[in-house]
């Protein structure tokens, strides 16, 4: 069933952002990414109080290729 949009005003869309007007069957966003984070990563909160006397983390990637994102749905 169609529908009537008005105004859009699109200030940013990410890099594997989707947007879409309209009717449409199936809507696919697809990427794939490699993070590295050591101690105390990705911590949320107000108020925080993280101690790492030593840490390190291991960035080393032997192999040339990693799991690809194929066929991903």
């Amino acid at each position: 069933m169609p529908g009537f949009v008005g105004a859009v005003q699109i200030m940013n869309i990410g890099s594997s952002g989707v947007f879409n007007i309209g009717d449409v069957f199936q809507i696919i966003p697809n990427a794939s990414v490699k993070t590295f984070a050591g101690a105390g990563s990705f911590n949320t909160g107000e108020t925080l109080t993280i101690q790492n006397q030593q840490s390190a983390t291991n960035t080393f990637d032997i192999d040339g290729l990693d799991q690809g994102n194929y066929l991903n749905f």
